[in-house]
């Protein structure tokens, strides 16, 4: 007979929970990403409804609730009290039509409310993301970071005694994620001041909580995120005026990148929430601004990867982007990488692909790719350009273009923005000097079997050489007799080149013209940009620069002149007149000193074609 000492015998004492190494606490941090409870339930629900962080780790609830399912572990097989009503009620035949002895007295209405307050007993209950749910995280978030300062700054020498309370805040943090499917909250969020707290976590002691932190921002600023972007630009304003960019930096520099493979996805997210932010062009000058930030880049894309194909791993390539980013469209930040001898840096890392390709569709070849684009940005400006002839940048180009390789096409488009910067008459005569006319003039008269884009940048240039080399220069003798040997054959080739790129924007305004017949004003200044781009796209561009060119030569050469009348046909010179007044009446009337010289240069052309 079973005693009642057995019947109420004490469970053998719970052990108490082991704090794990802090080395392991977050050694998965970087590898998962940010659990989402599904369907909208809140991360911090658990068998009581409230938190309960320090058991997270191993999976168990409290000590009580320990306790308890030890008790009902050890009695599964008293034999005491009533016998279970059995489970199938609804299959019982016999009981009160009505149903009040249905299934041991309970009936289905009361059985749906029990299953209701048991689910709810066990955090099953799905919670409201609203802003009563972000005032609580909001809450929670502030006590853990709190707590976890507090207990740091009190055992600052035994880890041990705060671990526990970091493992609850990296738990916090992940629980945020949440955030990321309601950009609605955005606002209250930075109102609460949790932005700012976040973002100050990046310099927390522990990288492990950083790189939690940056994992939570890459979800938060995603551009494939839910949000709005007035919500997103609300959430980032926040970020940048809480000095992110300093913050992220400093953590490129503490990561280990070479021996500890989470510091190495650490640098990943780093550079993937630079770049989030750095979609919103308005944010390129802030960020560029930062000295760290560019020296790390360019320290970065320098430092080779031993151990990756190409020796370029995911991060050196993802720093060659970041740092082309931050070149697009931005004059500062090229002068500020040019004064950091940033010209010279691309320049001996292009060097390695003269007689070699990187691999195809590898890190490499898009790290190659990003410096190239680089480097175009650069030039541009009168300070890189005046580095890139220094550094014999056009003689690598020129170089490049011989071997016809990869890096033929990116080479010639460096050269093509070099010709057309701020430093454009040095670069033009350099090429010259450099013995580069026969391998542009050589590239002109094979264009049939180049691409498109490749053509484009070849008239680029040759345009630009027309326009900056010094009137009366050895070097401008040289192109124009270039231009005239072999019974004009290159002039032969631009007007062929020429009538290809008429043919098929005519297409183009074909297709315009129809549109243009059911619209009203309004609706045609609103196409009026569409319109340009397709031009564009057919090849507005070239044409007129190939027409520019023609009418340089008019002016420059008479023999020239009457080869050109002769191969434009029945109308002649007609045609570089219009070309160049359609020029003239598309230039912008708040122009730069370099427009208004663009203006000039078309009509003293003008001038000259009339004649």
């Amino acid at each position: 007979m079973t005693s009642i000492d057995d019947l109420f015998r004490k469970p053998n004492a719970a052990s108490k929970r082991k704090l794990e190494d802090p080395t392991k606490s977050f050694s998965n941090a970087l590898s998962n990403k940010s659990a989402k409870l599904a369907n909208g339930s809140s991360p911090r629900s658990s068998a009581n409804g409230s938190s309960h962080d320090e058991s997270a780790s191993n999976g168990s609830g409290s000590k009580a609730a320990f306790v308890q399912d030890e008790v009902l572990d050890e009695e599964d097989d008293l034999e005491a009290g009533p016998a279970r009503p059995p489970e199938d009620v609804e299959d019982e035949v016999g009981d009160d039509e009505e149903g009040r002895f249905f299934g041991g007295g309970v009936t289905k209405q009361e059985r749906e409310v029990i299953d209701y307050l048991d689910k709810n007993e066990a955090g099953e209950v799905e919670e409201k993301i609203d802003s009563a749910w972000l005032r609580r995280t909001a809450i929670n978030f502030e006590r853990k970071i709190n707590k976890n300062a507090e207990l740091r700054a009190k055992y600052e020498s035994e880890p041990m005694k705060f671990v526990s309370s970091e493992a609850d805040l990296d738990a916090e943090i992940k629980g945020l994620s949440l955030l990321s499917e309601h950009g609605e909250l955005y606002a209250d969020f930075v109102k609460m001041g949790c932005a700012g707290s976040l973002v100050g976590l990046l310099a927390h002691e522990n990288t492990d909580i950083a790189i939690a932190v940056c994992e939570l921002l890459v979800e938060l600023t995603d551009e494939d995120s839910t949000t709005t972007e007035e919500q997103w630009k609300t959430l980032v304003k926040a970020m940048i005026q809480g000095d992110i960019v300093d913050l992220l930096t400093s953590n490129l520099s503490r990561l280990d990148e070479d021996n500890n493979e989470s510091d190495r996805a650490g640098v990943y997210h780093v550079l993937n929430v630079i770049e989030n932010i750095l979609s919103d062009t308005g944010n390129v000058e802030a960020a560029g601004s930062k000295d760290s930030l560019m020296e790390w880049l360019l320290s970065r894309i320098k430092r080779v990867d031993p151990y990756a194909r190409g020796k370029v791993g995911q991060n050196r390539q993802y720093a060659a982007e970041i740092l082309a980013i931050l070149l697009q469209n931005n004059k500062n930040n090229r002068d500020r990488l040019a004064r950091k001898d940033g010209v010279d840096s691309l320049l001996e890392l292009l060097s390695a692909y003269r007689k070699r390709d990187p691999e195809k569709d590898s890190d490499e070849e898009e790290f190659a790719e990003n410096l190239f684009d680089c480097l175009a940005c650069m030039v541009e400006e009168r300070l890189a350009g005046e580095k890139f002839v220094e550094g014999e940048g056009v003689e690598l180009c020129l170089i490049m273009l011989r071997e016809g390789r990869l890096a033929k096409a990116r080479a010639l488009r460096v050269l093509d923005h070099a010709m057309s910067g701020g430093n454009a008459i040095a670069v033009a005569m350099r090429l010259v000097d450099a013995a580069g006319l026969k391998t542009i003039f050589g590239m002109l008269m094979k264009s049939h079997k180049m691409e498109r884009s490749l053509v484009e940048h070849l008239i680029g240039i040759l345009a630009s050489m027309l326009r900056y080399l010094p009137g009366g220069s050895a070097e401008r003798i040289r192109t124009l007799a270039k231009f005239v040997e072999n019974d004009y054959e290159k002039i032969t080739k631009l007007v062929e080149l020429r009538r290809e790129y008429k043919t098929r924007l005519s297409k183009v305004e074909a297709y315009i013209q129809r549109e243009r017949q059911d619209l009203n004003e309004a609706q045609l200044q609103a196409q009026a940009d569409e319109w340009f781009s397709r031009r564009l796209d057919a090849g507005l561009f070239s044409l007129q620069a190939i027409e520019l060119i023609l009418s340089w030569m008019v002016a420059e050469d008479n023999g020239a002149r009457q080869t050109i009348t002769v191969l434009l046909g029945e109308d002649g010179l007609k045609v570089l007149e219009r070309s160049l007044r359609d020029q003239l009446n598309g230039m912008d009337p708040s122009q730069s000193d370099e427009a208004k010289a663009t203006e000039e240069m078309l009509e003293a052309l003008l001038l000259c074609v009339e004649q």
